[in-house]
């Protein structure tokens, strides 16, 4: 027998103070995954988080690639028995800009009953509520009749180069029936749902060079390219007026959703909320497409940083010797992300001023994935989220990527649902990111239920 929802609350309730303390050790490794500063910390949160999953009971592994590592844990009791893979990630997004914490990311401060850390919600929390519930079932089951595996890696945030790598190389280790993404959210604070669709992402800068150093704007203004205002134009003409991607064929592969794909999601932005939790003052969708047809089901565009010349205080009269941008496309099904950075590169070059010298790289990407909600896995967390919750529980998508999420479906030969309690105004990815204690009780019953389910 598994554990009855109450068992899981008492448990929870008992283990309270250990499971706060377990919880801010693994927040306060500042395991930033894109700096190389930060590597003795990825290694460091990946032994830490290898070590806890033997102590529960796990076979683990860690798996070293020419990136960061991936840890890897199993428990396989009779391979006629179904068997469940729960991904997460230990890495971390950069806290810049700093000044705008009001507590040291790296030291989890408590306010009004969340935690606030680089991590908290984005993907410490959800994965250490995800340990916490595979503890529970461990020292409450006197045999848990399941076969579980987890796959932990540390490059969720740039891009997943590593863990791509090991998809290739322990295929047979990787075979699952289900797969848990335990990455997602839900549309709003009480209010349960499984998300059956992630778009893909693709990842460039573009370099505009025009001069070995910064000139003079006043002795060279007028007869010099300005690289600043060269970018600026290009980038300006990558979208139309009404808001849709310029660039030929970018939209050729993208797939529609049919009706019934359509009719089984809640199609919600409430704009009210967004303006008041965010402070967001604009919206700009893609012409013809409301605004949750062009965050859900159809592909995007943005520029994510511009610099050139100078920005610090006071004043520099300068033409700057070059300006670059960060762009970022979120794709949708059948759009291939090596397709989609070709596509952009080559137009951004044909559209260059004549001499200018224009470079653009691609730096990471990952595939969109949808699943269908008649999968078992998929009843299967929708009726532990019900049970949780005590709310019927719905279909949505995310606008947002898991790079690795595609390729490893295809690996593990599964069916894949993306979980968790995550909340948009968690502020991951952004100064402050916190996680309530509740929401790491929600998810921890969660996991608790969905395991339990499969198990029974």
């Amino acid at each position: 027998m598994t554990p009855t929802l109450s068992e899981l609350k008492q448990w929870y309730s008992k283990n309270k103070e250990s499971i706060q303390q377990d919880y801010f050790t693994f927040l306060k490794f500042p395991s930033v995954s894109t700096d190389p500063a930060y590597r003795k910390h990825i290694d460091a949160a990946a032994s830490w988080v290898e070590g806890y999953l033997k102590t529960i009971g796990f076979k683990t592994q860690i798996w070293q690639t020419k990136f960061h590592p991936v840890v890897f844990a199993s428990h396989e009791v009779n391979p006629k028995r179904p068997t469940v893979l729960i991904y997460h990630h230990y890495d971390v997004q950069p806290t810049d800009p700093i000044e705008k914490w009001k507590s040291p990311p790296f030291e989890p401060t408590i306010r009004d009953g969340k935690v606030y850390a680089r991590g908290a919600s984005d993907n410490k929390g959800q994965c250490f509520y995800t340990l916490t519930a595979l503890k529970a079932l461990f020292e409450l089951c006197e045999e848990l009749d399941l076969n579980i595996k987890v796959f932990v890696e540390g490059e969720e945030e740039c891009g997943s180069r590593g863990a791509l790598e090991v998809l290739k190389t322990h295929q047979k280790e990787l075979k699952a029936d289900h797969i848990l993404v335990v990455d997602g959210g839900l549309p709003a604070a009480g209010r349960p749902a499984i998300t059956l669709g992630l778009r893909g992402i693709v990842t460039m800068e573009v370099t505009c060079l025009n001069s070995a150093i910064d000139l003079h704007s006043g002795i060279h203004g007028g007869i010099v390219l300005n690289p600043n205002r060269a970018l600026v134009e290009m980038l300006s003409k990558l979208w139309d007026k009404k808001g849709k991607i310029a660039i030929p064929g970018f939209y050729k592969n993208v797939a529609k959703p049919t009706a019934k794909e359509l009719k089984a999601l809640q199609k919600i932005v409430d704009e009210k909320y967004l303006r008041k939790q965010f402070g967001i003052k604009a919206f700009k969708g893609e012409g013809g497409y409301s605004l949750w047809e062009s965050n859900a089901i159809r592909p995007t565009l943005e520029i994510n940083g511009i610099s050139g010349g100078y920005t610090g205080a006071g004043f520099k009269t300068v033409i700057p010797s070059m300006a670059s941008a960060k762009i970022s496309c979120r794709i949708v099904p059948n759009q291939d992300p090596t397709e989609v950075a070709k596509s952009i590169a080559s137009y951004l070059k044909k559209i260059a001023p004549k001499g200018l010298e224009v470079t653009v790289t691609t730096d990471h990407g990952g595939k969109p994935i949808r699943s269908s909600p008649d999968t078992k896995i998929a009843h299967v967390c929708s009726d532990a989220l019900t049970e949780v919750f005590g709310k019927p529980c719905g279909n949505i998508l995310c606008g947002a990527s898991v790079p690795l999420v595609a390729d490893l479906a295809k690996a593990c030969k599964g069916d894949a649902v993306v979980i968790g309690v995550s909340l948009d105004s968690d502020d991951f990815h952004a100064p402050n990111e916190h996680f309530s204690f509740e929401q790491l009780q929600q998810g921890f019953l969660m996991m608790g239920r969905i395991l339990g389910r499969l198990a029974s």
